[in-house]
């Protein structure tokens, strides 16, 4: 397993590259969706950045704050989560999710919405960085698929989660260079 300090590089490296490669698209590109059940590469960006912010950072900081107030719950990682973080990656398939309000991300608004975002997430991971040496590995909350993950886990798999989605921008920006021909 790579240190959280090798991560929060791969992780500002990828998130850098989304920000750049953000420059070559306009908003409405970036809006445009290939079918009704897939998203944007504006919505796939939003969703990457609100998984970081509402839900993996925010885990993190609960797992930390466990390690203060008392022991926290232990629990064990799914089959799919021992695997997804003894190879360091999540499996290379497409995961779709029905649409829904809950799950499916905005629209961007603006470029600078989604550049402004990803800037706040490679700071934030950079805040949160120096407090994982010293947290509890057992003080866990419950990952929907991989089960039960500490703070350095759910940092982990916010640079496995932004390195995954690559795939799907690569296919979304083939789609719009496509479809421009």
């Amino acid at each position: 397993m790579i240190t959280t300090k090798e991560a929060l590089e791969r992780f500002e490296k990828t998130a850098t590259y989304y920000i750049h490669e953000l420059n070559q698209f306009s908003l409405e590109q970036l809006q445009a969706k290939p079918s009704d059940n897939e998203w944007s590469m504006g919505q796939m960006i939003r969703h990457l950045i609100n998984s970081a912010l509402y839900m993996q950072l925010r885990n993190i900081e609960q797992c930390l704050a466990s390690d203060q107030d008392q022991q926290g719950l232990q629990l064990e990682k799914t089959e799919r989560g021992a695997a997804a973080f003894a190879q360091g990656s999540f499996p290379p398939i497409r995961i779709q999710v029905p649409p829904s309000p809950e799950y499916t991300p905005e629209q961007p608004e603006t470029k600078e919405q989604l550049s402004q975002g990803l800037q706040t997430v490679i700071q934030r991971m950079k805040d949160i960085e120096p407090d994982l040496e010293q947290a509890s590995k057992l003080n866990t909350i419950a990952h929907p698929s991989f089960g039960g993950l500490c703070a350095e886990e759910w940092f982990l798999l916010v640079e496995m989660h932004y390195r995954h989605h690559l795939l799907q921008w690569d296919r979304l920006k083939q789609g719009l260079v496509q479809g421009a021909r």
